[in-house]
């Protein structure tokens, strides 16, 4: 699988995605952390808000309408709360992953901060 964190720089909420990501990553899956700092930009790869995950190039929390921008992105967790980022319940649902066990990642992006 393929996963793509777009976010604009230093978004906080970069940080919070990408450690409840971390633990779900199994070996052959593929991280990407991209800095998007243009709306153009953001147009191209598809971030409708920071941060945005891409799973195999397919954003599975798009909300219907949404546009590309560089705003700040909220979540409704499942109680209905809104948070910065997929809760981990979320983003395992988005993964279509089993509740079990992981393996390690393997991590290939232009920063590793998130």
């Amino acid at each position: 699988m393929r996963l793509t964190i777009l976010h604009v720089p230093e978004c906080p909420n970069a940080t919070t995605l990408g450690d409840r990501l971390r633990p779900l990553i199994r070996a052959g899956d593929v991280v990407t952390i991209r800095v998007v700092d243009s709306e153009d930009l953001a147009a191209q790869v598809g971030m409708t808000g920071s941060p945005t995950l891409l799973v195999d190039g397919v954003d599975p929390f798009a909300e219907p309408g949404s546009s590309a921008n560089l705003s700040c992105r909220l979540y409704r967790d499942e109680t209905g709360h809104l948070a910065g980022a997929p809760s981990v319940a979320q983003l395992r649902r988005a993964l279509g992953l089993p509740a079990g066990s992981v393996e390690t990642p393997v991590v290939d992006g232009e920063d590793t901060g998130a």
